[in-house]
């Protein structure tokens, strides 16, 4: 070892003493960082990663490795120097790892010489630093390869122009051979096992933050091969001119055997799939607990099966091997209950017309080019996941995510497979539980029904009575004891248990009008676990809706059943579901119903019968406009049922055709939300940090104005990022940037909280301010760069809350809205003619500890128009504003296995909006960084050689006065 590092010592000297290595150093970081800025335009990306660096570090690493090995070998020989050292008592090996190490010391200062790259970007802009170790590995490994062969092809030239040549098409041939122009014209078995010899796929698969040791080892095997055909090259020169003998000839065979069993090793090695490290943020590219959580559930075998063509478009194509893995993944959690195929529907016409017929998959005609043509080809890309008769599939729209920088820099990837693949895989496991299997996965229940006798109940009533009777009994049968059954009179006895169902839930007794002195009790709730839920009276009072209602209540204790979520939104135009034509959102929501709608069960509700669908679990309100008490009163008794309520609503409606105003337009919920300890207040945020947003401006040019979209740092666009979110209640999970617009600052009254616990969700920077002005169109010339005049105090606001816990009803002590509108009708009638159906006054008065509201001060921010604006401006499909609602129903519900791996997303934070003075501040402190790097390293190499040299002149003075002394004696 010590040889082998004195070799490499005087190897870097012997580079170090000329500019050679600073030559190599400057070309390889001026290259570097022009392709990061200027080619690969970082700022114009707004990612805060450093993949484009890596990305053209296998092209540079190509040239530099040439480069640097020339003259190792053919110096020596053009030298005369070579002989010197192959009789110097020191093995060819010594000599070869020695001048490998010299080498890979070199390119691992050049790569040290990169890092204020990613460091400048994490100061911008939060960093996942796992892609980033991963791209130094495999830099490290890449280059070790490269110089290996570099090495070899040195040894074998006496011309160093010819070695830099020869070694540069060896490398580029192994780089090449993954390529799109190879693959493509292959299938994709043909373009992985190609990939798999490629130095490149290897590369890209490292750098993504995934370390598998099949990677390393054939990097490592290459550099194994090449210098064991570097040494045996050496050990030829020692032999040249000697005749052939036996051990010349067994020095060939051991090489050969060698370099065979290294490259063969690589064979075996490809079946073991678990030897990684997943070092991303989050270990996004690993089965996650909860998948396996989910997979657990299974009691029949799941099919996963891959529908690939072997012909695809080229920016999807290496994204195939990928999902393969993944998907094989699951086939190995899943312990034998996970069946996983991979078929080409072109090989086989049955599979092709089965996909089409029975599973609705089709191929997709995708265009491409190449230098010659254009041409379409019909491409699968598909996983269909199938459990008994229920099945999901997943096209490539579901799977990939786009991010296009200009018409031709397209980049796709895949957005989060685990979670599209759990998500279909949960979807079908509850749509197989059908009434049969409610209380497969159903713990131990408690009914109790509070109910008066039945010859105090109103006549209507007491058929209910009678048909929940039998359908308890009906529910009994089936759950055998895991359903207990009570019932209740609170009139009985002291009253002690109506006053503490008054005290602790809010119930009360009952009437079916003002005037009826009757009084009476009708209440079921059911209760496992610590966790209770209030089962609804039928509007409609007849044996479906009562066990429907009950139905509903068992799901919500029960696993493996598909929750209802409730939406309330305007509608645009008159109702024409009664001719069959669905009604369209006053502002269209259609993407955020299409991803509420894969995983859960969606009904529309207007609110204005009084009360929320019975099935509903949660209820979402967006934008709500003018509500009146009986749809107030709806969204009252579903939070006391202890439901939990998320509403999207601002003061203002905005008007973005034409120039942009504001419209004052109350919500109808303000007393109801201000009793409840928060209130949204009549003015907007503004923020300096903000999104651009495509504003229109006019342009007068001699009298003639011109109408345009500019785009513009819009302050009320508000650029939400890790300080403004909410980093632990878990609900903004996977979320790292939000853009919330047209907000209004919400207040909250801490003194009526009562105790409920309090999440500050969303909150503006600490320099926004707020403004009452209905003219929402920016005035640069007026206002500045802002467009706007920054008026008042500046501060943080909070634009999004949750306040979770046991509230007290709006209308406690009140009697309901569905009673005083029928009674009035009534007395305008001024008949004694009974009503056809029997209205109950039944308020409850106090939730439970599950009562949850979830408030966001924008209407707007996740609707199509908005969500299209911010994409076109990002250059990618923005649906974050959807993620959130995602989240917050899978938080409220208590479903906190797909919101775990939606977090685990691939972590990419956007950066941060910054002027050109600041991209300009970034970029130049990157150059300033990397030179002062340079410096230090001219600066370490001239201390270390000023130290040699005074130990080299000390030597030599003891040497003389040595000589010296014995001259004198």
């Amino acid at each position: 070892m010590s040889a082998t590092l004195r070799v490499a010592e005087k190897e870097l000297s012997g580079f170090f003493s000329t500019p050679t290595a600073y030559i190599f150093f400057a070309a390889f970081l001026v290259a570097v960082l022009f392709d990061f800025f200027w080619v690969e335009t970082f700022f114009a990306r707004n990612i805060a990663d450093v993949r484009p660096m890596f990305a053209v570090m296998p092209l540079l690493l190509i040239f530099l490795s040439s480069a640097i090995t020339m003259r190792l070998w053919s110096e020596e020989r053009r030298a005369g120097t070579l002989e010197i050292l192959l009789t110097a008592p020191v093995t060819s090996l010594r000599l070869v790892l020695g001048k490998f190490v010299a080498c890979l010391g070199l390119v691992a200062i050049a790569l040290v010489l990169t890092l204020p790259i990613p460091l400048c970007v994490s100061l911008m802009g939060g960093l996942d630093w796992g892609p980033v170790l991963g791209g130094y590995v495999a830099a490290l490994f890449l280059a070790a390869a490269y110089l290996a062969i570099g090495l070899f092809v040195s040894a074998r030239s006496e011309n160093q122009i010819v070695s830099l040549i020869v070694s540069s098409l060896i490398c580029s041939a192994f780089y090449l051979i993954g390529s799109g122009a190879l693959t493509d014209l292959v299938g994709n078995r043909g373009a992985e096992w190609l990939q798999l010899i490629a130095t490149g796929a290897r590369f890209e698969s490292i750098t993504r933050g995934v370390i598998d040791l099949r990677d390393l080892y054939y990097y490592l095997s290459l550099v194994g091969v090449f210098l064991a055909l570097n040494v045996h090259a050496i050990e030829k020169l020692r032999w040249a001119g000697n005749p052939a003998r036996g051990a010349h000839r067994r020095w060939a065979a051991i090489t050969g055997l060698l370099c065979v069993n290294l490259v063969a090793a690589n064979v075996p090695l490809h079946a073991f799939t678990n030897a990684r490290a997943d070092i991303t943020r989050g270990h996004v590219y690993s089965i996650s607990d909860a998948t396996r959580s989910y997979l657990a559930q299974l009691r029949e075998p799941l099919l996963i099966r891959g529908y690939f063509s072997a012909k695809t478009h080229p920016l999807l194509a290496p994204l195939v091997p990928r999902l393969r893995d993944l998907i094989k993944e699951y086939e190995i959690a899943g312990n034998g209950r996970v069946r996983v195929e991979f078929v080409d529907p072109h090989d086989d016409a049955e599979v092709e017309r089965e996909a089409g017929e029975k599973y609705g998959i089709r191929p997709v005609p995708f265009q491409t080019a190449s230098k010659y043509q254009a041409s379409v080809v019909n491409s699968y890309f598909d996983v269909l996941v199938q459990y008994g008769d229920q099945f999901e599939t997943l096209g490539f729209r579901d799977l990939i995510d786009i991010k296009a920088q200009s018409e031709t820099d397209v980049q796709v990837n895949l957005r989060n497979p685990e979670y599209d693949i759990t998500r279909a895989i949960k979807k079908v496991i509850q749509s197989y539980q059908g009434a049969d299997n409610l209380f497969v996965n159903l713990p131990k229940v408690t009914f109790t029904g509070y109910l008066t006798p039945d010859d105090q109940l109103p006549d209507t009533l007491r058929k209910v009575r009678a048909e929940l009777n039998a359908a308890l009994k009906e529910y009994q049968q089936k759950a055998g004891d895991k359903l207990v059954i009570r019932f209740e009179d609170p009139d009985a006895g002291d009253g002690s248990l109506a006053k503490r169902l008054r005290e602790q839930y809010g119930f009360r007794p009952m009437t079916t009008s003002i005037l009826d002195s009757r009084r009476f009790w009708f209440y079921m709730v059911l209760e496992a676990d610590g966790k209770l839920v209030q089962i609804p009276l039928p509007e409609e009072l007849d044996s479906g809706d009562i066990k429907r209602g009950l139905q509903a209540a068992f799901k919500r204790f029960s696993r493996g059943f598909l929750k209802t979520v409730a939406i309330y939104a305007p509608k645009a135009g008159p109702d024409m579901s009664r001719f069959g034509i669905p009604s369209q959102d006053e502002k269209h929501y259609s993407a955020l119903r299409d991803r509420l709608a894969q995983d859960y069960e969606l009904v529309d509700t207007d609110l204005k019968s009084g009360a929320v669908p019975e099935q509903a679990d949660f209820l979402l309100v967006l934008s709500p406009e003018n509500l009146d008490d009986r749809q107030v009163f709806a969204v009252d008794q579903f939070l006391m049922r202890g439901g939990s309520v998320l509403i999207a609503g601002s003061p203002y409606k905005i008007n973005m055709r034409g120039s942009l105003t504001a419209t004052k337009v109350p919500t109808g919920l303000e007393d109801w939300l201000k009793h409840d300890g928060i209130s949204l207040e009549d003015s907007i945020v503004l923020d300096p940090r903000n999104t651009a947003f495509p504003v229109p401006v006019q342009r007068n040019l001699g009298g003639f104005v011109i109408n345009e979209a500019q785009l513009v740092d819009y302050p009320y666009f508000s650029d939400l990022r890790t300080d403004g979110l909410d980093q632990k209640s878990g609900l903004l999970t996977g979320i790292e940037q939000l853009t919330m617009n047209w907000a209004s600052p919400i207040k909250v009254a801490a003194d009526k909280l009562d105790g409920r616990r309090l999440i500050r969700l969303l909150t503006s920077s600490a320099k926004s301010w707020v403004s009452d002005d209905t003219n929402i169109q920016p005035d640069f010339q007026s206002f500045g760069p802002l467009g706007f005049a920054a008026q008042g105090q500046r501060g943080a606001r909070d634009i999004g809350v949750v306040v979770e816990g046991q509230f007290d009803s709006y209308f406690k002590d009140k009697p309901s809205p569905l009673i005083k509108e029928k009674d009035k009708a009534q007395k305008d009638k001024k008949t004694d003619e009974k009503p056809k159906e029997t209205q109950i006054d039944r308020v409850i008065e106090r939730s439970p500890d599950s009562g949850r509201i979830i408030l966001i001060s924008s209407a707007t921010f996740m609707s199509d128009e908005i969500l299209d604006l911010v994409s076109s401006t990002m250059g990618t499909r923005y649906r974050t504003p959807v993620q959130l609602i995602e989240n917050a129903v899978d938080w409220s519900l208590e479903d906190r296995g797909l919101l775990a791996i939606r977090g685990r997303a691939e972590f990419a934070h956007t950066l941060p909006p910054l002027e050109r003075s600041g991209q300009m501040f970034w970029e130049y402190t990157t150059y300033a960084l990397v030179l002062a790097g340079l410096v230090v390293v001219w600066f370490l190499y001239r201390v270390r050689r000023r130290r040699a040299e005074h130990t080299f002149a000390a030597w030599l003075n003891v040497g003389e006065a040595k000589a010296k002394g014995g001259a004198e004696a």
